[in-house]
This record gives structure tokens, C-alpha cells and sequence, in this order.
């Protein structure tokens, strides 16, 4: 399984846009599901760990930074 750089409070992109116009997106919660919040509308979205791993094409901002 590949190891994935993602963490609670990132910025990361996905490779659909929401349907408000943004793809950027912050984790809000991490488990075997992840919860995102739109960055441009603050709509949040529940989905499984593994359809949201196919989703996000890279991450924009991380929390350390």
C-alpha cells in the first residue's frame, strides 16, 4: 500500500472541481473515512479513505508549513 504525505489541516487539490468552482480543499478529518471542507463555499464532504486517495491530485499547503 503506498504511503501517503497527507495530514489533518492540509490544503490539498482534487482532480474534479466542487460544484461552487474551487478543487481546493482542507482535511478536516482523518479515520477510515475523510471529511473535507470546500475552501470556497465551506461545504463539507464525508468519503472513505480510498475513493478520497483516487480523488486528490497533490497537496497544496501543509500544516507544518
Amino acid at each position: 500500500m503506498e504511503n501517503n504525505q497527507f495530514q489533518m489541516g492540509d490544503v490539498v487539490q482534487m482532480k474534479k472541481q466542487h460544484p461552487c468552482g474551487t478543487n481546493e480543499m482542507e482535511i478536516i478529518r482523518m479515520g477510515m473515512d475523510i471529511r473535507i471542507k470546500c475552501l470556497g463555499c465551506q461545504h463539507s464532504v464525508l468519503m472513505p479513505r480510498s475513493k478520497f486517495v483516487k480523488r486528490m491530485k497533490k497537496v497544496l499547503r501543509s500544516k507544518n508549513e
